[in-house]
């Protein structure tokens, strides 16, 4: 049994739903997962857990603005023990963009850091609409509109593939 931490950054919370079903899938083969939001993961004593998984949501363009730091702060560590990386955003919904080796967010973070993650992934998040408010909704619109996606205002569309949230679960587990 591994001891697992979790970091991640969600800015509406798909980030999260995907880390419990990480979590879930990694329990099943007994490890121990602790979900840790990167708020409160800046004081975070990560050398004494057995792995390591870090996941943030693209918001406008970026990974979260805590989530560079962190990754430089704590890279010895990361490095030292088994550790993977997901993104989360809209463009993966692109069968073009939704591997780490194509989608451009990934590329670019990945680009801008020390660290390199054992296993990466990306995976689409979902659009919400009426959760967004006035300013967002009107960017993620003008966005969607730009790159052919859904622009009705009432939209709630699940882009996220669970079967591969689950896979990439398994290569966590099995690290």
């Amino acid at each position: 049994m591994s001891s697992i931490c979790i970091v991640y950054a969600t800015v509406d919370g798909q980030t999260r739903r995907i880390c419990e079903s990480l979590k879930d899938v990694i329990e099943s083969h007994g490890h121990q997962v602790d979900l840790v939001a990167i708020e409160r993961a800046q004081s975070l004593e990560l050398a004494s857990y057995d792995k390591v998984v870090v996941g943030s949501s693209i918001r406008y363009g970026k990974h979260h603005p805590l989530l560079a730091g962190f990754v430089e702060r704590h890279v010895d560590v990361l490095d030292s023990k088994p550790n993977a990386f997901f993104s989360v955003n809209i463009v993966a919904r692109k069968p073009d963009k939704n591997r780490a080796e194509t989608n451009p967010y990934v590329r670019k973070f990945l680009g801008q850091i020390r660290w390199r993650p054992q296993v990466v992934d990306v995976f689409a998040g979902r659009l919400d609409y009426p959760l967004y408010g006035r300013f967002d909704r009107f960017m993620i619109r003008l966005i969607m509109l730009m790159t052919h996606g859904p622009t009705d205002p009432t939209t709630v569309t699940e882009f996220t593939d669970w079967a591969r949230v689950g896979a990439f679960g398994e290569r966590v587990a099995s690290m």
